[in-house]
């Protein structure tokens, strides 16, 4: 197979939610230059239909289908809006998450837990239910879940943010056994700290930052499109063998030990 088949996704259609900033914009938008049909999705239909313009004036296919994750009957008019349109849907990319508390776990309001579970997985376990058995019956379809390196480690602020993300990993393991017989692929990401306006309050301050880079042994922290390159690797036949795996995409955060500068 050819480098540029094994990045390909001609007429393949993908929904990314949250994608209208940050890391699932980028995603859109490098799922449409490799030739997919995307659905573009967040909670305010303006902001939409100007990712899905954008990506229409640069020759690529575009649909903005508004949706708040955290309700099921919005999860099923995206997806029934999708197969409207395209018929099916062969890439899901669940990407749209909250963090509404930073703080030890011993305070966290009921309330805050509960939006933080029920948007970071339940939604998600909503969404793939929804899609993956019309991807089953062609035996072919590939589910990406943006997790974090929270999941990974203890936090003394975003504890309840990182149970929900070490969750989101074990429901990639677990969908992916469960569909692996009908050739369904599930993946995690789990991106290190990204310069997004989602975690603007963790590398806008310039003491946090420089601290914050200081422990990268890459010298950097991320940009969106570190992150939509491995979720096209996932997505396209390049990663056809990989199933049930968190990648880590974090500038070797996890891995290090300290400050490198």
């Amino acid at each position: 197979m050819s480098i540029h088949r094994l990045f390909d996704l001609t007429d393949k259609v993908a929904i990314v939610t949250g994608s209208t900033k940050g890391i699932g914009k980028a995603i859109a938008q490098s799922f449409a230059q490799a030739g997919a049909r995307v659905v573009v999705s967040s909670r305010k239909e303006d902001k939409c239909a100007e990712v899905a313009a954008a990506i229409k004036g640069g020759g690529g296919e575009a649909i903005a289908v508004p949706c708040n994750i955290s309700h099921k009957e919005q999860l099923r008019a995206l997806v029934d809006a999708t197969l409207k349109m395209w018929g099916r849907v062969d890439v899901l990319v669940c990407n749209a998450a909250v963090n509404p508390y930073n703080g030890p776990l011993a305070e966290i309001p009921d309330e805050a837990y509960d939006k933080i579970m029920d948007t970071n997985v339940k939604s998600n376990l909503w969404l793939c239910n929804m899609v993956i058995p019309q991807m089953a019956e062609r035996r072919d379809g590939a589910v990406i879940i943006v997790s974090s390196i929270s999941g990974l480690k203890g936090n003394d602020k975003l504890g309840a943010y990182g149970l929900s993300k070490a969750a989101d990993m074990q429901l990639a393991r677990n969908l992916a056994v469960e569909w692996g017989h009908s050739n369904i692929r599930v993946n995690c990401i789990a991106p290190g700290l990204v310069r997004t306006d989602f975690a603007k309050a963790l590398w806008e301050d310039p003491k946090a930052n420089a601290q914050a880079i200081a422990s990268y042994p890459i010298g950097r922290l991320g940009e969106p499109e570190d992150i939509a390159g491995a979720a096209l690797f996932l997505a396209s036949p390049a990663g056809s063998f990989v199933t049930g795996h968190t990648l880590v995409v974090d500038g070797g955060s996890t891995i290090g030990s300290g400050r490198y500068t």
